[in-house]
């Protein structure tokens, strides 16, 4: 079987974005292992970000240490020494032997390690705009410079995404409007327009609008084609979370590829490849 990086049908291309630098459901999050496979295959890769002590970024999903490293407490009240020195967790919750990354040491490794043209690690900002500082923003321009031609940087808030990026003119930008019970607020065609036409406004210079595949499919269920609208205004659009592959998820990729998106986010790319196939 080919490498897991991407989908085609009916002419269209659609990547497999390796969530938290899975490529199976198996794989435990954030191992420079996977990260630097994917970059060297050409594949589409996402690790998180989450500011720490030291006015720097650890590849870190969560706010807390707790569930996914040897750690505790608050990833934003530790320095980035103590979290080099702390262990990354298996999906079993048993400490694997990699380590947790800091922003620069990820950096650090990619320039050792040159990337296929085609490969793209988007880094998704997990905290707000109220978190950064002068010197949180020089760090973080200083540590991608240098390999922000292989990167694109995101999150739910536009202002720290712009903040971030400003001093790294090659560095791309993408937005994700979804939020927490924001389904529960879509009830007409009407209101699913207006999402997709805020989140444009919101973000006027995002190449990728991210969008929970669920909202994706419910206003396709009331008729409207929101990977239509945003491809109209020049955007790409990418499809998240397939946790799993099983039918229900099956039948909503075949869906979600009908609709032409951009990009699909799964934990298991291996799995839903092959059961694509």
């Amino acid at each position: 079987m080919r490498d897991p990086l991407y989908l085609e049908s009916a002419g269209h291309r659609t990547w497999l974005k390796w969530h938290r630098a899975r490529r199976t459901v198996s794989d435990p999050e954030f191992t420079a292992t996977r990260i630097l496979e994917a970059m060297r295959l050409g594949a589409s890769v996402e690790v998180d970000l989450v500011v720490h002590a030291d006015h720097g970024c650890a590849i870190l999903h969560d706010l807390h240490l707790d569930r996914s490293t040897t750690g505790s407490g608050p990833v934003g009240e530790t320095s980035a020494d103590e979290l080099r020195g702390l262990r990354l967790r298996g999906n079993d919750g048993a400490p694997i032997n990699d380590r947790v990354m800091l922003l620069e040491d990820l950096c650090r490794l990619l320039a050792e390690n040159p990337a296929h043209p085609d490969a793209l690690l988007q880094l998704d900002f997990k905290e707000d705009f109220s978190r950064l500082d002068g010197r949180t923003i020089a760090n973080f321009g200083r540590a991608v410079g240098p390999v922000a031609g292989h990167m694109i940087l995101s999150g739910g808030d536009a202002a720290a995404i712009s903040a971030l990026a400003a001093q790294t003119p090659s560095l791309g930008t993408g937005y994700d409007p979804t939020y927490p019970g924001v389904l529960d607020t879509l009830k007409t065609a009407e209101d699913f327009a207006e999402f997709v036409a805020r989140a444009l406004r919101t973000a006027p210079t995002a190449a990728i609008i991210y969008l929970d595949y669920e909202l994706i499919l419910a206003a396709d269920g009331r008729g409207v084609d929101i990977v239509g609208a945003i491809h109209a205004d020049g955007r790409r659009v990418d499809a998240w979370t397939i946790r799993n592959v099983c039918d229900d998820t099956i039948a909503a990729t075949r869906r979600l590829l009908a609709l032409r998106v951009d990009q699909i986010t799964t934990d298991d790319p291996e799995g839903l490849a092959g059961a694509m196939t």
